[in-house]
């Protein structure tokens, strides 16, 4: 957190009755460690004015090596004493410095607690007996909002493992969701999801983590055209979710009739998109799985996507993906005040669509019951992590209005027991007995159980929100 500058206010106690007889300087050791103790002073104020660049390990050292033996040797002087016969007040002055030195340590604490990476750390699995057991957040069958995309045990999975593996950062702890604090950090506020599927399957652990707390004549979920609504009416708070899996333009935009193998986009048109998503306060921004058809994109030259004869030319996926997330900070930068509106960023969702693990068995994502756990390096399940890069520097370059980048790419990779697979839809029906036993053909590794990992993501939202970033 960047600390707001702050001018240092010194208070010194004089003694204003001092005659002109006394104007020679005494030679006295005491005002000599006085005066050493307020030039100390005054220079830590001088470095708390300019907060932003204050290093705080070297100033500690400094604080730690120098003030317990300037003070403790005040302290042993027999001669000092406060009040009326402190000329220039030596007690006044270490009380300053002391207390310079409390707030520089107080900065230090924050400044470690912010260095906690939450999205480094390790999956454990909660066991049923375990007596503070915290996963699921919810129960599948608790929440009505769920679709039949995401339900695995309704659809005929065995095994809930997947659904108790808690995320624990290496260096602090990942707050537990509390539906109440969220909705009252949500009330008479908007937030909104904007993207693809897998942006769509997080609004869906996000309804569902919150809707249990609110009677059922309080709750609507409204869906029309690209936006999906869900209103909390007692905090008039709305959780929506808006499909735009290119976030620009494309001819995928249609939410029922977005299967389209010859993808185009129009990577600097993003206007009609955008209109929707003005005056929202938490904006959680997605795309990625809908570039990974091909190693290139096809990017409209000239014409509209409705007419048959269009005129695109092919290029590089990096390139356009580039591009693409210019004109979304571009517009961002334009469009949003960060005063009023927070903006996220997901990283990408990994597939695991091609077995690299070890399981001589394994057809694609299907029947994995546990996470990866016996990697010792990198894990390669056909990520493009130049995609991740250059997400990254897009983001660090934003600074009229700061993004969040939620890192959930690395995490993720290990979690291949936590798919949908063959328990999920296929041209909106559950798939049969025999395509389930065809995963080969029939497994979905993109997108998530509910409940289930998607829970966690949120946690990193709700962790970020709660804590004011």
């Amino acid at each position: 957190m960047r600390m707001p500058r702050r001018k240092p206010s010194f208070l010194f106690t004089t003694n204003s009755t001092t005659s002109a007889a006394s104007t020679r300087k005494p030679n006295r050791p005491e005002l000599r460690r006085a005066a050493a103790l307020l030039f100390s002073a005054i220079l830590l104020g001088t470095l708390l004015y300019s907060a932003d660049n204050i290093r705080f390990i070297t100033i500690q050292s400094q604080i730690t090596r120098s003030s317990p033996r300037q003070l403790s040797s005040l302290e042993a002087d027999p001669n000092h004493a406060s009040g009326p016969s402190d000329p220039i007040g030596i007690q006044s002055a270490a009380d300053l410095f002391d207390g310079a030195k409390k707030r520089v340590l107080s900065l230090h604490k924050q400044k470690e607690k912010e260095k906690c990476d939450l999205f480094d750390g390790e999956w454990i699995y909660e066991r049923e007996e375990d007596g503070n057991r915290r996963y699921p957040l919810y129960r599948e069958e608790e929440c009505v909002f769920l679709t039949e995309q995401v339900t695995c045990m309704r659809n005929g999975r065995k095994d809930d493992r997947y659904q108790r593996w808690r995320w624990q950062p290496r260096s602090c702890s990942l707050p537990r969701f509390d539906a109440k604090a969220f909705l009252e950090k949500l009330r008479n506020k908007r937030m909104m999801f904007v993207g693809d599927s897998l942006n769509r399957n997080q609004w869906e652990s996000m309804v569902c983590l919150v809707q249990s707390i609110l009677p059922w004549d309080k709750k609507t979920l409204i869906k029309t055209g690209s936006l999906n609504v869900f209103r909390a009416e007692e905090y008039n708070a709305t959780l929506e979710f808006y499909w735009a899996p290119f976030l620009v333009e494309s001819n995928s935009d249609d939410p029922a009739m977005h299967s389209i193998r010859d993808r185009i986009i129009r990577p600097t048109s993003i206007l009609k998109h955008g209109a929707n998503w003005k005056d929202v306060d938490f904006l959680i921004f997605n795309t990625y799985i809908w570039w990974m058809n091909g190693p290139k994109m096809k990017v409209l030259r000239k014409g509209i996507f409705s007419r048959r004869s269009i005129k695109y030319e092919e290029v590089e996926r990096i390139v356009a993906y580039r591009r693409v997330l210019r004109t979304w900070s571009k517009w961002v930068a334009e469009h949003i005040d960060p005063q009023k509106t927070t903006v996220f960023f997901m990283s990408m969702s990994p597939a695991h669509e091609t077995v690299t693990w070890e399981n001589p068995n394994a057809i694609r994502c299907a029947m994995e019951t546990l996470p990866i756990t016996n990697s010792t390096g990198r894990i390669d399940v056909g990520t493009d992590w130049r995609l991740f890069t250059v997400a990254e520097d897009v983001i660090q370059s934003m600074r009229q209005v700061p993004v969040h980048y939620i890192n959930i790419t690395a995490l993720s990779e290990v979690r291949k027991d936590a798919h949908t697979s063959v328990h999920t839809l296929r041209q909106g029906k559950v798939l049969t007995r025999e395509q389930q036993a065809d995963p080969a053909t029939y497994a979905d590794c993109i997108h998530w159980c509910l409940p289930g990992l998607p829970d966690v993501w949120n946690e990193f939202l709700y962790a970020k929100m709660m804590s004011n970033m």
